[in-house]
Protein backbone atom coordinates (compact mmCIF):
# COMPACT_ATOMS: atom_id res chain seq x y z
CA UNK A 1 0.00 0.00 0.00
CA UNK A 2 2.65 2.66 0.86
CA UNK A 3 4.38 1.13 -2.54
CA UNK A 4 1.59 2.78 -4.40
CA UNK A 5 1.60 5.87 -2.75
CA UNK A 6 4.79 6.37 -3.11
CA UNK A 7 4.60 5.09 -7.00
CA UNK A 8 1.48 7.86 -7.27
CA UNK A 9 4.05 10.90 -5.62
CA UNK A 10 6.54 10.13 -8.16
CA UNK A 11 3.75 10.24 -11.08
CA UNK A 12 1.98 13.10 -10.74
CA UNK A 13 5.69 15.20 -9.42
CA UNK A 14 6.55 17.08 -12.47
CA UNK A 15 9.69 16.20 -14.40
CA UNK A 16 12.29 18.45 -13.07
CA UNK A 17 11.31 18.41 -9.62
CA UNK A 18 13.28 14.98 -8.49
CA UNK A 19 16.50 16.46 -10.18
CA UNK A 20 16.20 19.65 -7.86
CA UNK A 21 18.69 19.68 -4.73
CA UNK A 22 19.19 22.59 -2.33
CA UNK A 23 22.99 22.44 -0.83
CA UNK A 24 24.77 24.51 1.81
CA UNK A 25 26.65 27.60 0.65
CA UNK A 26 29.23 29.52 2.51
CA UNK A 27 31.94 32.01 0.87
CA UNK A 28 35.56 31.22 0.47
CA UNK A 29 36.65 31.06 4.25
CA UNK A 30 39.61 30.38 6.22
CA UNK A 31 37.62 29.87 9.54
CA UNK A 32 36.67 26.09 10.25
CA UNK A 33 32.98 27.03 11.51
CA UNK A 34 31.04 27.73 8.06
CA UNK A 35 27.50 28.36 8.89
CA UNK A 36 26.10 28.83 5.23
CA UNK A 37 23.14 29.22 3.63
CA UNK A 38 20.51 27.05 1.83
CA UNK A 39 20.75 27.30 -1.89
CA UNK A 40 19.25 25.70 -4.74
CA UNK A 41 21.30 23.64 -7.23
CA UNK A 42 20.56 24.03 -10.72
CA UNK A 43 20.22 21.09 -13.29
CA UNK A 44 23.83 20.78 -14.22
CA UNK A 45 25.08 21.12 -10.63
CA UNK A 46 25.63 19.15 -7.45
CA UNK A 47 26.65 19.97 -4.26
CA UNK A 48 30.21 20.69 -3.17
CA UNK A 49 32.54 21.66 -0.24
CA UNK A 50 35.76 22.82 -1.75
CA UNK A 51 39.02 22.48 0.55
CA UNK A 52 42.48 24.63 -0.28
CA UNK A 53 46.22 24.82 1.22
CA UNK A 54 48.82 26.54 0.45
CA UNK A 55 52.71 24.93 0.63
CA UNK A 56 52.74 26.73 4.17
CA UNK A 57 50.10 25.03 5.70
CA UNK A 58 47.45 27.50 5.45
CA UNK A 59 43.63 26.11 4.97
CA UNK A 60 40.75 27.63 3.68
CA UNK A 61 37.01 25.83 2.74
CA UNK A 62 34.04 27.16 0.71
CA UNK A 63 30.91 25.26 0.22
CA UNK A 64 28.11 25.29 -2.40
CA UNK A 65 26.65 24.24 -6.04
CA UNK A 66 29.49 23.46 -8.81
CA UNK A 67 28.90 22.01 -11.88
CA UNK A 68 29.12 18.34 -12.16
CA UNK A 69 31.65 18.49 -14.53
CA UNK A 70 34.17 20.11 -12.05
CA UNK A 71 33.88 17.30 -9.43
CA UNK A 72 37.09 15.80 -7.86
CA UNK A 73 39.01 19.05 -10.00
CA UNK A 74 42.21 21.07 -8.16
CA UNK A 75 42.54 24.59 -9.11
CA UNK A 76 44.37 27.37 -7.92
CA UNK A 77 42.31 29.69 -6.01
CA UNK A 78 43.30 33.44 -4.48
CA UNK A 79 42.21 34.15 -0.85
CA UNK A 80 43.32 37.31 1.06
CA UNK A 81 46.23 37.63 -1.36
CA UNK A 82 47.59 34.10 -1.16
CA UNK A 83 47.00 31.62 -3.79
CA UNK A 84 45.46 27.97 -2.74
CA UNK A 85 45.01 24.95 -4.38
CA UNK A 86 41.03 24.16 -3.92
CA UNK A 87 39.88 20.57 -4.17
CA UNK A 88 36.37 20.49 -5.12
CA UNK A 89 34.91 17.30 -3.59
CA UNK A 90 30.68 16.66 -4.73
CA UNK A 91 28.39 14.72 -2.89
CA UNK A 92 25.05 13.78 -4.41
CA UNK A 93 22.02 14.33 -2.54
CA UNK A 94 19.78 17.05 -0.78
CA UNK A 95 22.11 18.74 2.05
CA UNK A 96 24.99 16.98 1.87
CA UNK A 97 27.57 18.85 1.85
CA UNK A 98 26.48 20.04 5.45
CA UNK A 99 28.69 19.92 8.53
CA UNK A 100 30.24 16.50 8.95
CA UNK A 101 29.04 14.23 11.99
CA UNK A 102 30.97 14.52 14.74
CA UNK A 103 32.51 10.83 14.50
CA UNK A 104 33.28 11.96 10.42
CA UNK A 105 31.36 8.95 9.68
CA UNK A 106 28.10 9.80 7.25
CA UNK A 107 24.91 9.84 8.42
CA UNK A 108 21.84 9.18 6.54
CA UNK A 109 18.66 10.95 7.67
CA UNK A 110 15.02 10.05 6.02
CA UNK A 111 14.71 13.77 4.91
CA UNK A 112 18.20 12.89 2.66
CA UNK A 113 17.36 9.19 1.66
CA UNK A 114 13.40 10.40 0.32
CA UNK A 115 14.37 12.55 -2.12
CA UNK A 116 17.19 9.75 -3.79
CA UNK A 117 14.71 7.16 -3.45
CA UNK A 118 11.75 9.16 -5.53
CA UNK A 119 14.60 10.00 -8.35
CA UNK A 120 15.53 6.27 -8.77
CA UNK A 121 12.02 4.96 -8.46
CA UNK A 122 11.08 8.27 -11.43
CA UNK A 123 13.99 6.40 -13.41
CA UNK A 124 12.93 3.09 -12.99
CA UNK A 125 9.49 3.60 -14.34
Amino acid sequence: MALGWLLLLVAAAPRGAAAAKDCLFCELTDSVICPGLRMRCGDDEECFTGRGVTPGGGTIINKGCIQATKCGREEPVNFMGVTYSLSSTCCYSYMCNGAPSPRGSRRWSRAALVPEALLLLWYLL
